[in-house]
């Protein structure tokens, strides 16, 4: 691979960190060397093995045909249900009220009616028992085609367990007075290694509010294609412009990073006011890790900030869970603005904003989760707390730590497995969210059906969460996942695969050593 010019500016900062050389790919990335002299990419390490293999061209154009069909027969039932032939279930204005947009518009809502819910019963599946590896869901059948659902059985909670979680509660609420808010805050802060950290009810909303008051009109952010919908919400509601760049590739973003320094504003040519590059740690839908040392290079480069979201990255990877920023070893005072949930690793609510005490300061009194909102509830800030402790090892064991390697082996055993079988999946070796690619909507819906039969419930993505011929199977890894748990579930997806015929890959699968849990690298500034 040869060096290109765009990118020799960016010698001084990764030496800075510690790195000698570094080359750029057709795909974009940074693929660094090692001060040590062994010759190994730092980068690469971490992703050379994260693929985003094509699917053969007869899958592609099977799922545009499945779509088509499944679209006329809608049209035919639109056609049904206008002559009287067919009931219509979905809600409708009775009468059209003049000089007034209609509630309900049928072309909008076509998908819903004709596609969606006719494989509802794959979706909003209702759980009846504590959050574990193992879980119990409620029986329930349609009889008119899933417009609606009645439920066959009950399920009795332990006893003995709720009653363990009120006596929680209660000690909690004692201690409500006694600045539990504070005590998670600044915990947070010490885990992380920033100065200062605060908290919100709310992960979504975390997103969603607090962008809008780190920038607004003048301003300019950098957004990856791939961002979840909460950035998405929170970078239209800052009324900053937005410009997207192609998923983890570097060109493609040092080039608007360039463009956007060099020309500035549109028309006034005016400096931008703020550049704010928003990625996530680990992609919900893609599994892929950001490259993190390489958006930090660019960010020091061209003087802009960054926004890092690591809902489900932190707890996650790292050698004690402390997200990528652990991961590649990078300086956590690097990354302007750390954003995280507490949905995944710490099986509470709500989520956090960490980095300097000025960043901190400035949301308490301006960002509109902290003015508008209420405070988290104590019982889940005191979940927060113990699970974070536990991490910490500061609760005298080494639970924490066991449960943080127990997840990284489980996460390279249940992807090994999968390739070893044919599957196509994407996303880093290190990253417990591992999709499956079904492609096909039919299949789709078939999948998630016979894994149910087989009693394992998974979560299956369609249209328009993912792109119309990318729809698949979300896996999310756990530490309390036993060797025999994954062995069944991937039995049941073997033989599902077969029954299916979902095996596409063309890759002739070997076994990859483990990429990113040593750390004989340094990047720390």
């Amino acid at each position: 691979m040869a060096t290109t010019a765009a990118d020799g500016n960016l010698k001084p900062y990764l030496r800075k960190n510690g790195v000698k050389r570094e080359h750029i790919g057709k795909n974009g990335y940074h693929n660094h060397k090692e001060k040590n002299g062994q010759g190994t990419d730092v980068a690469s390490r971490c992703h050379k093995h994260e693929p985003f293999e094509q699917a053969p061209m007869y899958v592609a154009v099977l799922t545009y045909l499945g779509f088509g069909i499944v679209t006329l027969f809608g049209y035919l039932r639109d056609f049904l249900r206008a002559v009287g032939l067919e009931k219509c279930n979905i809600a409708q204005e009775r009468e059209k009220q003049k000089d007034f947009v209609p509630l309900y518009q049928d072309f909008e809502n076509f998908y819903t009616r004709n596609l969606y819910m006719r494989v509802r019963d794959n979706w909003n599946r209702p759980i009846c028992s504590l959050p574990g590896p193992v879980f119990d869901l409620m029986e329930r059948v349609s009889d008119d085609y899933n417009w609606t659902f009645r439920y066959c059985n009950r399920l009795i909670y332990d006893r003995h367990t709720v009653n363990s979680i009120n006596s929680i509660m209660e000690e909690v609420s004692l201690r409500y007075m006694d600045s539990i808010h504070e005590e998670l805050e600044q915990l947070v802060a010490n885990f992380l290694g920033v100065e200062s950290a605060m908290t919100y009810g709310m992960g979504f909303a975390t997103n969603s509010m607090n962008i809008p008051a780190l920038v607004g009109r003048g301003c300019l952010i950098l957004s990856d294609e791939l961002n979840h919908t909460s950035l998405i919400l929170g970078a239209r509601l800052s009324g900053a412009t937005i410009r997207v760049f192609k998923h983890n590739n570097m060109q493609s973003l040092e080039k608007m990073l360039k463009e956007a320094v060099c020309s500035g504003q549109p028309r006034t040519h005016r400096p931008w006011k703020k550049i704010l590059i928003v990625v996530e740690g680990i992609y919900s839908m893609e599994g892929s890790v950001v490259l993190l040392p390489e958006v930090i290079a660019l960010k020091k480069k061209y003087k802009a900030y960054l926004y890092l979201d690591e809902a489900h990255s932190i707890g996650a990877v790292g050698q004690t869970g402390r997200g990528v920023t652990e991961l590649f070893n990078v300086n956590p005072a690097d990354v302007d603005v750390m954003m995280g949930t507490f949905t995944k690793s710490f099986g509470a609510s709500g989520g956090y904003i960490a980095g300097k005490k000025e960043l901190v300061d400035y949301l308490r009194t301006h960002s509109h989760s902290a003015v508008y909102a209420t405070a988290m509830s104590p019982p889940a800030t005191e979940q927060i707390i113990r699970a974070m402790k536990c991490i910490m090892g500061k609760d005298g064991s080494t639970e924490g730590l066991r449960r943080i390697r127990q997840l990284a082996e489980n996460t390279k055993y249940f992807r090994s497995r999968l390739k070893e079988m044919g599957f196509i999946i994407y996303g880093n070796n290190d990253s417990p969210v591992v999709p499956v690619l079904l492609y096909m909507p039919a299949k789709v819906v078939a999948f998630a059906r016979e894994m149910l039969a087989r009693k394992i419930g998974v979560v299956v993505v369609g249209f328009p969460a993912t792109p119309i011929t990318e729809a698949r199977a979300r896996f999310c890894v756990s530490a309390a996942h036993t060797r025999d748990m994954l062995n069944q579930v991937l039995d049941c997806m073997n033989e599902v695969g077969d029954l299916l015929c979902l095996k596409f890959s063309r890759r002739k699968y070997s076994p990859q050593p483990d990429l990113c849990d040593e750390t004989d690298f340094e990047l720390d500034s």
